[in-house]
């Protein structure tokens, strides 16, 4: 039988408690990553784009940190997009952080009409990684 566990990282039990969705579950050594979009730590979307994009995958660092993973365990992307005309930058952002060139995990991107709850959100990036 395969164990699961909640990860929950600082900040973000609220998602759990009242959207009702876990930030990730990892099932064994798979970690499954809902979709994240570019809030800060006080719930706020970043309005810049670029930094919108950022602040995606500096929340994917805080859910993968507390679940022991890194980037490099990272074996398959899902990304949405407002604009596909974004793909550019959100390749450049992708790559400061996916950084290791040994490996490069599947990725689809896909056009989304509207991300989340409020208009201005541009990006939600969902993972699965594979602890090693």
């Amino acid at each position: 039988m395969s164990e699961r566990k909640v990860i929950i990282p600082d900040g973000m039990q609220e998602n759990y408690d009242k959207m009702r969705y876990a930030p990730a579950v990892l099932v064994d050594n798979v970690l499954y990553v809902s979709g994240q979009v570019g809030r800060d730590e006080n719930k706020q979307l970043v309005e810049d784009k670029r930094g919108q994009f950022v602040q995606t995958f500096e929340n994917i660092k805080r859910i993968l940190d507390a679940a022991g993973a890194s980037f490099d365990d990272i074996v398959d992307v899902s990304t949405f997009h407002t604009d596909m005309r974004d793909l550019p930058l959100y390749m450049e952002v992708r790559d400061a952080y996916i950084t290791s060139s040994d490996f490069y995990p599947t990725w689809t991107a896909t056009g989304a009409h509207m991300i989340g709850h409020q208009p201005g959100c541009f990006i939600e990036v969902k993972v699965i990684a594979h602890l090693r």
